[in-house]
């Protein structure tokens, strides 16, 4: 048996020692990572240097350098973020009744986990501690397999993990790390479908269509975040300026922040000149249409079939369109399916807009920094799925779960 095949073999086994544990045992074991991740969080920070120092010598991208680094703060979010799940109820076991039919049998669906979970994911390495937690909880068993960018911080938060397993006499196969990134590994994890039931794949597109052409495994996209504010003829402008300013600066390297501005053109006049003054006091690289460009300095303008693009930095593509269809014309073509934003007053638009973009998550007045699994109540997310089987948006507890029927009768026979 390879060492990839064991693992997965190991994670199926463990994972079914989940079913045994009841709500408040899973929620100890829970607590106590929580309370582990913040006693260990010295060492984990120079596990994480030493990924820093290669990021920088290998001159990684700001956003991934971004994305790769732990501070005290964002290990304390990582602990916050297990304990809002414990608090979470407990999907696994739940059941709805769906009647009787009139031969008597009685109908239910039972809440189950999905299994084993296999993350893929690049330089992210708090993502070891939110899909440890969330898999635990939800009942399943869960591969990590990060890029080398992120591995001697997600092996540090996996070895602090599995401490507390072993304080609980669970397996530390329900949280298992591959311990090296070498490509050819990552093809043989994919075709695990024997123990492994769903690859959730978290990266640049490259990744996400290598996972997705590769895998026999069932895949959830977690795509590039394409988001974009729309900012309408009906908009409250100082609103729209503080949802512009919050969703591209406030964090740039991230898949919720905001790589598009979409302006209607009869507040274009009073609202693209406070937009420049604001974006360049803030170093905004603006990339823009024709119509757009002459508000700002140094604009470099884009044609029609160039929008599109995830910058991941400070820079921001501007459209100034006609109505309200052009708008979401243009969000239907250029966007990701992650998160679009509307600004306006006039509700009757804000639902039209909900309704009509088709994306993971439809914000009215609200930064984009809010499509985020701990800021919409579910705990820490295990991502954000793009594509619609079986889940769309950010994925928490129930997302890692599925139904499964209950039929119950007394000796009934079909005819």
């Amino acid at each position: 048996m390879s060492l990839i095949t064991e693992i997965a073999h190991n994670a199926a086994q463990a994972a079914k020692t989940l079913a045994l544990l009841s709500t408040p045992q899973k929620d100890a074991v829970l607590r106590g990572m929580a309370g582990a991740l913040r006693a260990s969080m010295d060492e984990i920070i120079r596990a994480n240097q030493q990924d820093l120092e290669a990021a920088r010598e290998n001159q990684l991208p700001a956003a991934m350098v971004d994305r790769l680094t732990l501070t005290p703060e964002r290990i304390e979010d990582m602990a916050q973020g297990i304990e809002t799940i414990i608090e979470l109820p407990d999907p696994v076991g739940t059941t709805r009744e769906l009647g009787s039919r009139p031969n008597g049998i009685e109908i239910r669906k039972m809440r189950v986990p999905l299994g084993v979970v296999c993350m893929i994911y690049e330089a992210r390495p708090n993502v070891t501690a939110d899909a440890g937690a969330l898999c635990f909880k939800s009942g399943n068993g869960v591969i990590l397999r990060g890029g080398k960018e992120a591995l001697q911080s997600s092996l540090a938060i996996a070895k602090v993990l599995h401490g507390v397993l072993e304080t609980h006499s669970l397996p530390t196969a329900l949280i298992s790390v591959i311990p090296d990134p070498d490509r050819s590994l990552m093809m043989e994890l994919m075709q695990q479908k024997d123990y492994i039931d769903l690859i959730i794949p978290r990266g640049g597109e490259g990744l996400i269509q290598f996972v997705t052409q590769n895998s026999t495994v069932p895949v959830i996209q977690h795509f590039k975040g394409v988001c974009h504010l729309y900012v309408d003829k009906d908009a409250d402008l100082d609103k729209a300026l503080q949802l512009l300013l919050n969703g591209k600066t406030q964090r740039t390297g991230v898949c919720n922040a905001l790589e598009g501005l979409i302006v209607h053109q009869d507040i274009a006049e009073q609202f693209l000149p406070q937009a420049a003054q604001a974006l360049q006091q803030r170093g905004v690289k603006i990339n823009a249409d024709q119509a757009s460009a002459g508000y700002f300095d140094n604009a470099t303008v884009l044609s029609d079939d160039a929008f599109g693009e995830e910058y991941l930095s400070l820079e921001i593509a501007v459209k100034q369109v006609a109505d309200f269809s052009a708008a979401v014309a243009h969000i239907d073509r250029f966007g990701s399916h992650h998160t679009e934003v509307i600004c306006t007053q006039d509700m009757q638009t804000a639902e039209l807009f909900q309704r009509s973009v088709d994306a993971s998550v439809v914000m009215v007045n609200a930064s984009s920094r809010f499509s985020d699994g701990g800021q919409l109540g579910l705990g820490a997310e295990i991502g954000i799925a793009t594509t619609k089987l079986h889940a769309y948006g950010p994925m928490g507890l129930e997302s890692l779960t599925t139904e499964k029927y209950l039929v119950n009768g007394e000796g009934q026979i079909r005819d």
